[in-house]
């Protein structure tokens, strides 16, 4: 098999491909007291992302039955071949808003459509923030203007829409690489935002999948990426189904899904490499890998700045008797908040490991499990638990790993060949303080 080329990390994020300009700028849509991140000042909240000509499109939904106007719109036209331009505001999630919440979603791609010279059908919009809140039109419109006159090319345009886009989270999340297909240079970035409501489980139509490789399901995290590579819309969009089913939905901070989760790709060919199809192997490989990483890095990213995290856990779910029992065992130790309390503590309590296994829908043998800690990637484990019974490690030894800020769990069902991986991290007192909010003061009320 042909060697994948190795990937050059870039600078510049969405701009770093070819033929990408955008803006993020501040138009005060938090004015009204919309959750968290209202404390910060004059943060930029609105932003555009356009293409120099149409680009190849492919997007992935939150499976929520409760979803956003934006989402409702996105999804239909990131169904189609091409798109051109992204809107996209935090502050407001212009969720639970009805008729007006649509006709809003529906006005700021218009706007954009207009001042960018773009058909309105090649807009694509996306919101967070509160939800139940009408837009402040009169203020976003005004955003969209001003982003639209300063639109560039930029690595600082390209941090400013990381920016904008940021609600809880204490950092912008960005990444860039570059790759070669066809002996030419291609490059994919992305940015990303999610701290809190962060389970995703996306799909392309926003019905819930089923329990398969590509199922899971999701939370308030966007992510936009864009590429210069040439690929055909039907490659485009199945990439992005493997590579989301490996990375954004394989995370979780706190296990609630988000009205709002969107991932979405403009490809627009200006890397000028031959087009990209499913009978292209080769090239598909090297651009599979290359957006794999890219989703994987945005997704890991989301999880070490969940709100109050202090430590990130990789699960390792092995030796199930399907996928479906390796997520849902997997799935279950991630979200217990007895068991992530206890890594709060760095607590190696493989009783409460065993307590979630035990409640799963998943077919467990208690007889049969194991259960090992390591440091990240390591192949040496350290195993607290055999056949069902602890072992002789000391209960020092085990802790020495789970003191660590960034450690992996492995679970071994033995009862089959199937497995499953979660990235999450602790559940601290942090987390419950950032999201009571305080009634007397609706700003500090989360979305």
């Amino acid at each position: 098999m042909k060697k994948i080329n190795p990937l050059l990390p870039l600078t510049g994020s969405i701009t770093a491909p070819q033929g990408f300009r955008a803006a993020g700028v501040f138009c005060d849509i938090k004015r009204l007291g919309t959750g968290k991140g209202s404390n910060k000042g004059p943060k930029r909240d609105l932003a555009l992302i356009v293409s120099s000509t149409p680009a190849t499109v492919a997007g992935l939904f939150t499976t929520n039955r409760v979803c956003a106007a934006p989402v409702k719109i996105s999804l239909v036209r990131a169904a189609q071949a091409t798109a051109q331009a992204i809107v996209v505001n935090s502050g407001n999630a212009n969720a639970c808003t009805g008729e007006r919440g649509l006709k809003d979603a529906r006005r700021m791609t218009a706007v954009t459509a207009q001042l960018c010279g773009l058909a309105e059908e090649q807009v694509l919009v996306a919101s967070t923030g509160r939800i139940g809140v009408t837009m402040p039109m009169p203020n976003v419109v005004k955003g969209i203007r001003a982003a639209a006159a300063i639109l560039d090319a930029s690595e600082e345009s390209a941090a400013h829409v990381a920016e904008a886009i940021m609600t809880s989270d204490t950092r912008p999340k960005t990444i860039a690489v570059e790759t070669q297909i066809g002996g030419r240079p291609v490059r994919i970035g992305g940015i990303c935002k999610g701290a809190g409501m962060i389970q995703p489980g996306m799909s392309p139509t926003g019905a819930r999948p089923a329990a398969a490789p590509h199922g899971g399901l999701h939370a308030t995290m966007l992510s936009f990426i864009t590429t210069d590579a040439a690929i055909d819309s039907a490659t485009l969009k199945a990439a992005l189904a493997e590579a989301v089913a490996n990375s954004f939905n394989r995370i979780t901070v706190d296990g609630d899904m988000s009205t709002n989760d969107t991932v979405l790709v403009l490809a627009n060919g200006c890397a000028g490499n031959a087009t990209i199809t499913r009978s292209r192997r080769a090239d598909l490989a090297a651009f599979q890998t290359a957006l794999n990483h890219v989703c994987l890095e945005l997704a890991k990213m989301i999880v070490r700045d969940g709100e109050g995290v202090t430590r990130f856990v990789t699960v390792r779910v092995a030796g199930a008797k399907n996928f479906a029992d390796a997520d849902a065992a997997a799935r279950a130790v991630a979200n217990s908040a007895l068991v992530k309390t206890s890594w709060f503590g760095g607590d190696p309590n493989w009783g409460r490991i065993l307590c979630a296994l035990g409640y799963s829908p998943a077919t467990i043998v208690e007889e049969k499990v194991d259960v090992a800690y390591s440091l990240p990637g390591s192949a040496k484990l350290t195993y607290a638990l055999k056949k069902g019974q602890p072992t002789r490690t000391s209960f020092a030894a085990l802790c020495a790993i789970t003191a660590k800020k960034e450690f992996d769990l492995h679970i071994h069902l033995n009862l089959g060949r199937a497995a499953a991986v979660m990235y999450t991290g602790d559940l601290t007192e942090e987390y419950v303080d950032f999201n009571k909010g305080d009634v007397s003061d609706p700003t500090s009320l989360g979305g």
